[in-house]
Parts: structure tokens; sequence; C-alpha cells
């Protein structure tokens, strides 16, 4: 006879009230699929790469929209990720009254140099259920940048492969960036 573990998954609010009420460290960590993920510690390099990608980003896209590093969202009920980077459809009050959902955001980008797994195997699907059009993973050890388009439930249709010396240009968005600026 086998037993049947059962998993208690927390909510957004239950994640919100125990964060108000001190249970919760107020950085590193994230709500994933209802589990509470301790986050991976941000190196002096992940930082650098990508303090330098929201000063390109803000820099490229004046005020068409925000550029938001490692803040929260609402992904689902069960899930409030803090990716590194997000771009977000402009508003005057920049979500002071309520975090943006997936459809509020235009294009994700993560850094990755210990993550590539968590942040292609797990936060990919997540992303993409969450109406993210496009996602961008900046993998620092191989030197690419793996963009992913169309999404369709929790993947992306559409892939490719970024090296050094070539050019990305974001979809639905004015945004083009060589991969050498970002890695």
């Amino acid at each position: 006879m086998s037993i049947q573990i059962q998993r208690h998954l927390f909510t957004i609010a239950d994640y919100h009230k125990m964060g108000a009420a001190g249970i919760l460290p107020e950085r590193g960590i994230e709500l994933i699929n209802g589990e509470i993920i301790k986050m991976s510690p941000i190196g002096s390099k992940h930082a650098a790469k990508v303090d330098k990608l929201g000063r390109l980003l803000n820099e490229q896209l004046s005020k068409a929209l925000i550029v938001r590093s490692q803040n929260p969202f609402i992904a689902n009920d069960l899930s409030e990720p803090e990716p590194d980077i997000a771009l977000l459809k402009y508003r005057d009050d920049f979500y002071e009254n309520e975090l943006p959902h997936g459809t509020d955001i235009h294009l994700i980008i993560e850094v990755a140099d210990t993550t590539f797994a968590y942040d292609t195997k797990v936060k990919l699907p997540l992303y993409a259920s969450s109406g993210i059009p496009e996602y961008w993973v900046i993998d620092l050890n191989k030197k690419q940048v793996h963009v992913y388009w169309d999404a369709l439930e929790n993947s992306y249709q559409l892939s490719k492969v970024y090296r050094s010396g070539e050019l990305i240009k974001a979809q639905g968005i004015e945004l083009e960036l060589e991969v050498a600026q970002v890695i």
C-alpha cells in the first residue's frame, strides 16, 4: 500500500499574509506554482549584468515602457515571480496600486549564470501560461541568448539562440540589442 503525500500550495493571498506577519523574509524568495522558493544568491557578475541591461533598456526605450528590475508580478493565483527584467506597458501610476499581471508585460529577461535549467524548465512554462509574449534567457556561461516568443498555453511556439555578433530584435516593441551588449 502506497501513501499519497499531499502538498499544501500557497496562494498569493496566503503569501502576502505571511509576509505581512513577518513570517517570510523581505527578499530572496518568490512564490512559484504555490510553493515558496528560495532564490539563488545574486553574485556580482549577475548583478552587474542586470544593472547594465536595465540601463541599456532605459536608454533605448525612454518613456515608451516601464523597465522593472527584480520586482514581482502576478503570473496566476499561485505564482508571484520576480524576474530580473520585465518590460511593462506604460502606466502613469507605475503600477503603484496593484502589481502588474502577465498581460501587462511585453518581455521578460532572466540573466542565468547558475539558473539556466530553472529559468527554462520552470519559469518558461509559467511565463508562457501567464500570457507573456516574449521571454529571453541570457546564458552567461555559454555567452548566448535564448529567445522565445509566440506563447501558447505553457510553452512558446518559436525560439532562437543568438550568439555574439548577432542582433536581437524584440517582437512588438522598438527594441534591438546586440548579444555582445548583454553578455
